[in-house]
């Protein structure tokens, strides 16, 4: 086994394995997804919390299997783009914090974002059937998944402001 391929594989299948695991998560309580979608300032929120477990465990394992690999990779990197955006770069960088820094979603966004540049090696479905996209197209479609997490936020993100009654 080619180590390079092999440990693309390893990336596949632990990323993959990850955004499933948090996708499922979210859809064994889709109502309170849900309402903390709207708490923590989503439009849609419902909506979007379906998007996301439909996002989450599509991508996972479409990235597992390698099977349309640079664009699975890119719907975790816009996942993990929206989830830095919205939530945790309010709280630092390091996940130990308060509400969680940026720590890990920005790891899993860049294990996505190079796991998209560079495909997901000999060992995908990809491979098999033989779906190449090409190394400038890969880094597009890895470019364009940060793209659509920024937009994503800025069409249904407004950091909600504390409530007045709260601060008395």
């Amino acid at each position: 086994m080619n180590p390079i391929d092999g440990g693309l594989l390893l990336l596949r299948i632990v990323v993959g394995l990850t955004i499933i695991a948090h996708g499922v998560n979210h859809a064994r309580t889709l109502e309170g997804t849900g309402r903390w979608f709207a708490k923590v300032g989503f439009r849609g929120a419902e909506m979007q919390a379906r998007l996301s477990v439909v996002t989450e465990v599509g991508a996972g394992l479409l990235m597992v299997l390698g099977f349309l690999t640079p664009l699975a990779a890119a719907a975790i990197v816009a996942t993990m783009t929206v989830a830095a955006g919205s939530i945790h770069r309010f709280n630092g960088f390091f996940v130990f914090r308060k509400g969680e820094g940026v720590e890990y979603v920005n790891v899993l966004a860049w294990v996505a974002f190079v796991i998209a540049w560079t495909g997901g090696g000999e060992y995908t479905l990809d491979e098999a059937v033989g779906i190449q996209f090409g190394n400038m197209w890969n880094l597009l479609i890895g470019i364009g998944g940060f793209a659509a997490g920024i937009a994503q936020l800025a069409l249904f993100w407004r950091r909600p402001v504390p409530n007045e009654t709260a601060k008395s």
